[in-house]
């Protein structure tokens, strides 16, 4: 069942980046960001279990990204990464938003759903107020991403 994140999410949500991110498969969060953001999520359940979750962060008039996108591995390959990414776009739409854009380790995945590959120096400098505070940067891995939706 995929449905709005709730406060009672979070550490769920949590657990899922922390465990991702120790595979360099995405960035870390702190807690209290997701406390702050809990509203941009999304989540998948089975058995009253978050077993995926995908957040749509708006970063300017035109522009949001789809961030945090997990989906468990023993769930993988089962669609539920596209419903996520389709979910958020919907909701960007119904925000007015006209392009959305990711910054992934994943890039393949992004391609296949539509996304376009680009420069990410042609992204907003707002966008770049948490990588100054990625341990990555200014060496970043990740592939920048768009669609227009």
């Amino acid at each position: 069942m995929i449905r709005q994140a709730r406060i009672l999410d979070v550490k769920s949500i949590h657990s899922l980046i922390t465990e991702h991110a120790k595979k360099g498969e995405l960035l870390p969060r702190p807690l209290v960001d997701l406390y702050e953001k809990i509203q941009e999520f999304i989540v998948v359940e089975d058995k009253n279990r978050v077993i995926a979750c995908g957040a749509l962060h708006v970063s300017w008039e035109d522009l949001a990204e789809v961030r945090s996108l997990i989906v468990t591995e023993k769930y993988q390959g089962k669609g539920i990464g596209k419903k996520i990414v389709e979910v958020l776009e919907k909701r960007a739409v119904k925000l007015g938003i006209i392009k959305v854009f990711t910054l992934s380790f994943k890039p393949d995945f992004f391609k296949k759903i539509g996304y376009t590959e680009i420069k990410k120096d042609i992204l907003p400098h707002k966008i770049w107020s948490d990588c100054v505070n990625c341990p990555l940067f200014p060496n970043c891995g990740e592939t920048a991403l768009i669609k227009k939706v």
